[in-house]
C-alpha cells in the first residue's frame, strides 16, 4: 500500500530537524511577537520595529535561497536570473497595495499617484482585478511561473546548460529590468510602487500587521524547507541529482532531462514570487532595482557561503550576508561591495562547501567520546591462524 504524503513528509526530516523547526517557530510566532508588543522599548530584551521588519526581509530572501538552492544545488543549473522572479511576485502583490491607497494618495483620486502624474485616464486592462486579494495571489504565482516555464522549456528543450543558461538568465533579467524603467509600462517606472497604505482594510504600519507579515515570512519558509527536504528525498529529487552528475546517462536509460528540470525550474520560480509579495509590504516599496543582475548574483552568493546542496545552508547563508550588508551599510557604506566580493572568493577559495561543509568536516574530525566509567576497554587481540608457525622466539625457546 502506497505511503500517505502526509506520512512521507513527516519521514523525510530526522527528528533533529523537526525539534530546530519548533524551536525556530516558537521564537518567530511567540518570542518575538512577545517580545515586540509586550515589552517596554526601555527593556534590554524588547524587539523594535525595525528589528522586525529586518528580520522578515531577511526571512523572505532566505527563502529565495532555499529556491535558489533546489536548483543549483540539486540540480546543477545555475540561474543567474532569481531576482527577476522575486520582482514580479513583489510587482504582483504591489499592485493590489496601490490600489488599496484608493484615495488616500496625493492626488485624492482612485487612480495610483504615478498614472495621475504621468496623465494616465484610466486603469491599464492588466490592472484589472488587481483591487482583489485572491487575483493578486493568483498573479503572484502565474505570472512568474508562466514566464518561468516559457523559458525553461526553450531553454532546456534545446539543451542550453553550464554557463551559457547562466548567461541567458541574466540576460533575461537585464532586459526586464529595463522594460519596468519605461513610464509606458504601467508599472511606475523608475520610482515603482510605494506609499503603501493597507492589506485587506488594515493598516500595513501598524505593529500588529508588521508582525503578521514577518510570522507569514516565517511560516513560508518552514514550509519551503520542508517541501525541499521531500523533494530532494523523493524519487524525483533522486533523478534530479542524477541529471546533475551525468545527464547524457539519463537521457541513455529512458528519462526526459527537460521534465524534471523544468519542473524543478518553475517551482524555484514560483517560491521566489511568494517571497517578493511578502518582501514588498514589509519593506514598503518594489522597484526595478530589484531585477538589477547584481542582486541575482547576490542569491548566489548566499547559496555559496551557506553551503550548496544542502538547504539549510541557503537559510544561513541569507543570514549571515545580509546582516553583514545591514551592518557594512551603516558603518562602512564605501566598502561594502568590496567586502562582498572578498567573500564570495574566499568561500570559493577555501570554503568551496560553504559553512554547512565546513561544519561537517569539524563533526567528522571530533574525536570518539570515550567509554563509559566501570567497563574495561574492549581490546582488539589479534589472534593467529591454525597454519600460521609460531614466532620466532618461541621457535627458538623450544630448541633450546
Amino acid at each position: 500500500m502506497r505511503t500517505p504524503l502526509t506520512v512521507r513528509l513527516f519521514q523525510s526530516l530526522p527528528r533533529t530537524a523537526w525539534l530546530a523547526l519548533a524551536i525556530f517557530a516558537a521564537i518567530a510566532w511567540i518570542a518575538i511577537p512577545a517580545a515586540h508588543l509586550l515589552l517596554p522599548e526601555s527593556s534590554a530584551l524588547h524587539v523594535s520595529a525595525y528589528t522586525v521588519t529586518l528580520m522578515g526581509k531577511i526571512l523572505c530572501y532566505a527563502v529565495v535561497a532555499v529556491a535558489m538552492d533546489l536548483i543549483w544545488g540539486y540540480a546543477g543549473i545555475l540561474s543567474l536570473g532569481h531576482g527577476v522572479f522575486f520582482a514580479l511576485g513583489g510587482y504582483a502583490f504591489g499592485m493590489y497595495l496601490m490600489r488599496q491607497i484608493g484615495t488616500d494618495g496625493s492626488y485624492g483620486v482612485m487612480l495610483p499617484d504615478f498614472m495621475v502624474f504621468l496623465d494616465w485616464k484610466e486603469l491599464p486592462w492588466f490592472w484589472i482585478g488587481s483591487d482583489s486579494f485572491l487575483w493578486a495571489l493568483f498573479l503572484v504565482v502565474a505570472v512568474p511561473g508562466l514566464l518561468a516555464f516559457v523559458f525553461g522549456w526553450f531553454a532546456f528543450r534545446s539543451r542550453i546548460k553550464g554557463v551559457y543558461f547562466s548567461i541567458i538568465t541574466q540576460a533575461l533579467t537585464y532586459a526586464t529590468m529595463l522594460l519596468f524603467f519605461r513610464n509606458e509600462t504601467g508599472f511606475g517606472g523608475n520610482n515603482g510602487f510605494t506609499d503603501f497604505k493597507r492589506i485587506l482594510g488594515y493598516d500595513i504600519t501598524s505593529p500588529q500587521m508588521r508582525l503578521v507579515l514577518f510570522g507569514l515570512s516565517a511560516a513560508l519558509l518552514i514550509a519551503v524547507l520542508i517541501l525541499g527536504r521531500y523533494l530532494v528525498t523523493s524519487k524525483f529529487g533522486r533523478v534530479l541529482a542524477a541529471i546533475r552528475d551525468a545527464e547524457s546517462r539519463v537521457r541513455f536509460i529512458g528519462y526526459q532531462p527537460t521534465q524534471y528540470k523544468l519542473a524543478m525550474w518553475t517551482l524555484s520560480a514560483v517560491l521566489c514570487a511568494l517571497a517578493g509579495a511578502l518582501y514588498v509590504p514589509q519593506v514598503g516599496i518594489i522597484n526595478p532595482s530589484e531585477m538589477s543582475p547584481a542582486n541575482s548574483i547576490e542569491i548566489a552568493v548566499w547559496v555559496a557561503v551557506g553551503g550548496r546542496g544542502t538547504l539549510i545552508g541557503g537559510v544561513i547563508g541569507a543570514f549571515i550576508v545580509n546582516l553583514a550588508k545591514s551592518f557594512f551599510t551603516v558603518s562602512f557604506p564605501d566598502y561594502w561591495l568590496f567586502f562582498l566580493g572578498f567573500l564570495f572568493i574566499g568561500v570559493t577559495l577555501f570554503l568551496p562547501d560553504g559553512v554547512v561543509g565546513l561544519w561537517r568536516k569539524l563533526r567528522a574530525r571530533r574525536p570518539a567520546a570515550p567509554a563509559p566509567t566501570g567497563t574495561a576497554p574492549a581490546v582488539a587481540t589479534e589472534q593467529p591462524a591454525a597454519d600460521t608457525p609460531p614466532p620466532a622466539a618461541s621457535t627458538q625457546g623450544a630448541r633450546a
